[in-house]
C-alpha cells in the first residue's frame, strides 16, 4: 500500500515535494488555506494587467547550469517560457547618480567592474574565485551527493559578507557596489552570511531571466504534473491542527473539521505556524520557544505599476537606487529618511517586449509600521491604512522619478502591499520578505532543521535552506531526501538529464 503524504502549503516547496514523493510512489495531498496556489509564485491582475508578488527573476537556467536541471527533473521547463535579461547589466546599481553594472559570466564581470574601478582587478578575480569555491563546494553543482566540501560551506557561513568583502577589496566604493543586490536577501552589515552572498551571486551571473507571463506558470506547471500522476491539491483548505499519537503524526484537520490521515507531513510553511498546530509531548518547549523567537528578514513596500500604454521603453535589466554612498542600512529608516534605497523592476508580459506593461518597486517596511491594524485583515482594514499606503507610494515613487523621469507623467495606476498583505496570504510570520533570518551572530540558533521533534513531520520551503527558487529547491531534495535517499534523488535528476 502506498504512503500517505498530507502536504501543507502549496509554496514551491510544497508544491516540488509532492511532485517528487508522486514520482517515487507516495500518495500525496496538497492543502493550500488560500485560493490559489504557489505562495510567493502567485500572480494577481487589475485592469487587465499581471502582476508578480515574489518571484520577479531567476537564474542559472542555461543548459547545464544548476537550475536547468532541476526544472528539468521537476518537468517544469516546458511549460515556463524565458526572457533573457541584459547580459552586460542584469543587475545595475546606482550609488549617489553613478551607475555600476553586473554582467553575466565572470570574467565579464570582472572585466565590467575593472572598467570603474582598474586598480582592483586582480582583487575582483580573487573575490570571484572564492565565489565559485563557495558555490561549487555545494553537492548540488556537482550532482554528486557525497562531493561536498564541509569546511569551505561552514567558514563562511560564520564570516561575515563586510568581513569578507573588507578583506579582498581596498576600494570603498567598490565593496558597497558589490553588495548592490542586498534587498535580493535582506543583507544586514555585519550579521549576514558571505555564503549568502555568495550563493546569490553565482546564480544569477551564471544566467538571468524574467519569467515571460508571470511566475504563477510555475505553480500552474507542477499543478498540472501533480494531478496527472494522481495528486490532490486542495485550495481553500486551512489547516489547524497537526494530529499525533504518542510516537508520531498520524494526519491534519481543517478549520471545517475534516480529517487527513498521514504516514507523512511536510509543511510548507514558516516554522512558527507549524508550532502553532502542534500540541504534542514530543515538541518540548524549550525546542518550541527556540523555533518562536528565531528572529525574521525585514519586510516590504511594493508599488505595483501600470503603464500608460507605449510609453515606457521595457527595461531589461533590475535597477538597485541607493540615496547615500552605501547599500547598507536600509533597513534602519525613521519617517524622515524612508526610502534610503529601493529595486525597480519591469514585468516580462511577452518574449523581448520594445514597451513595458508594467513594474514594480519594492523597499523595506518594518512591521512596527503596521501596528495600528495588525488584527486587520485583507481588504477590511479601513480608509487610514489607504491613506497610509498611498502616502508611502507617493514618496517611493518621487525617489524612483528621480531616476527615471519618464515615469512621472507615464504611470496609468498603481496598486500597493505592505508586510500585511504577505502576512494575510503567504502567512510569513511578521510579513518578513525571506522567512527567518541568516545570523552569524546567532550561529545554528537561528537555523531551522527540516526534521522536527515529531518522527515523521518534516519541514520544507524557505526557511530550511535559503529563499528564492534554487533556495528553496535544495531545500526540497534535502526534505524529500529523509524519505528517499540523498543518492536517490541526485541519480534521478541526473538520469532526467541525460
Amino acid at each position: 500500500m502506498k504512503k500517505k503524504c498530507v502536504i501543507i502549503g502549496s509554496g514551491l516547496g510544497g508544491l516540488s515535494c509532492g511532485y517528487i514523493l508522486l514520482k517515487n510512489g507516495y500518495d500525496v495531498t496538497i492543502l493550500e488555506q488560500d485560493n490559489q496556489i504557489g505562495g510567493c509564485l502567485q500572480c494577481f491582475s487589475r485592469d487587465g494587467v499581471k502582476f508578480e508578488t515574489g518571484m520577479h527573476f531567476i537564474g542559472s537556467l542555461d543548459k547545464g547550469q544548476t537550475l536547468s536541471y532541476l526544472t528539468h527533473y521537476l518537468d517544469i521547463d516546458k511549460d515556463i517560457n524565458l526572457n533573457r535579461l541584459n547580459t552586460k547589466a542584469y543587475d545595475v546599481v546606482s550609488l549617489n547618480g553613478d551607475r555600476f553594472c553586473f554582467a553575466n559570466g565572470k570574467e565579464n564581470f570582472i572585466e565590467t567592474m575593472a572598467s570603474y574601478f582598474p586598480k582592483e582587478k586582480d582583487n575582483l578575480r580573487i573575490y570571484f574565485d572564492l565565489i565559485e569555491k563557495i558555490a561549487k563546494a555545494s553537492s548540488l553543482h556537482s550532482l554528486n551527493y557525497d562531493e561536498y566540501d564541509n569546511i569551505i560551506n561552514t567558514k563562511y557561513q560564520t564570516q561575515t559578507i563586510n568581513e569578507v568583502i573588507d578583506n579582498i577589496i581596498q576600494d570603498s566604493l567598490l565593496r558597497d557596489v558589490l553588495v548592490g543586490n542586498l534587498p535580493l536577501y535582506a543583507g544586514v552589515k555585519d550579521k549576514t552570511p558571505f555564503s549568502t552572498h555568495a550563493f546569490i551571486m553565482d546564480f544569477y551571473n551564471q544566467s538571468a531571466f524574467r519569467v515571460v507571463g508571470g511566475s504563477d506558470s510555475i505553480a500552474l506547471s507542477l499543478a498540472k504534473s501533480i494531478n496527472n500522476q494522481g495528486g490532490i491539491i486542495v485550495t481553500n483548505k486551512k489547516v489547524k491542527h497537526i494530529v499525533c499519537d504518542e510516537s508520531k503524526a498520524i494526519g491534519v484537520e481543517t478549520e471545517d473539521e475534516m480529517f487527513y490521515q498521514a504516514d507523512i507531513v511536510i509543511a510548507d510553511i514558516h516554522p512558527t505556524c507549524v508550532m502553532k498546530m502542534l500540541d504534542t509531548k514530543m515538541i518540548r518547549p524549550a525546542f518550541r520557544q527556540r523555533i518562536n523567537n528565531i528572529p525574521n528578514t525585514i519586510g516590504g513596500f511594493s508599488v505595483y505599476l501600470k503603464f500608460k500604454k507605449d510609453k515606457v521603453p521595457y527595461m531589461n535589466s533590475n535597477f538597485y537606487g541607493f540615496k547615500n554612498n552605501s547599500p547598507w542600512n536600509c533597513d534602519m529608516y525613521d519617517e524622515n529618511t524612508w526610502p534610503k534605497g529601493y529595486l525597480y523592476m519591469h514585468f516580462c508580459h511577452k518574449n523581448n517586449p520594445t514597451f513595458a506593461e508594467s513594474g514594480v518597486v519594492l523597499s523595506y517596511m518594518k512591521m512596527q509600521e503596521m501596528e495600528p491594524w495588525i488584527n486587520t485583515f485583507v481588504n477590511n482594514r479601513g480608509e487610514d491604512y489607504l491613506e497610509f499606503k498611498n502616502s508611502k507610494a507617493k514618496k517611493l515613487l518621487s525617489e524612483v522619478e528621480k531616476d527615471f523621469p519618464v515615469l512621472k507623467d507615464n504611470i496609468e495606476s498603481f496598486y500597493t502591499s505592505t508586510p500585511l498583505t504577505y502576512r494575510d496570504y503567504t502567512n510569513t510570520k511578521d510579513g518578513s520578505m525571506y522567512g527567518v533570518v541568516k545570523d552569524v551572530s546567532l550561529g545554528s540558533s537561528c537555523r531551522v532543521h527540516h526534521r522536527t521533534k515529531v518522527p515523521n513531520l518534516l519541514l520544507t520551503g524557505q526557511n530550511i535552506n535559503s529563499h528564492g527558487m534554487l533556495g528553496v529547491l535544495v531545500g526540497t531534495i534535502v526534505t524529500c531526501s529523509a524519505l528517499l535517499g540523498e543518492e536517490n534523488i541526485y541519480n534521478q535528476i541526473k538520469q532526467a538529464n541525460k
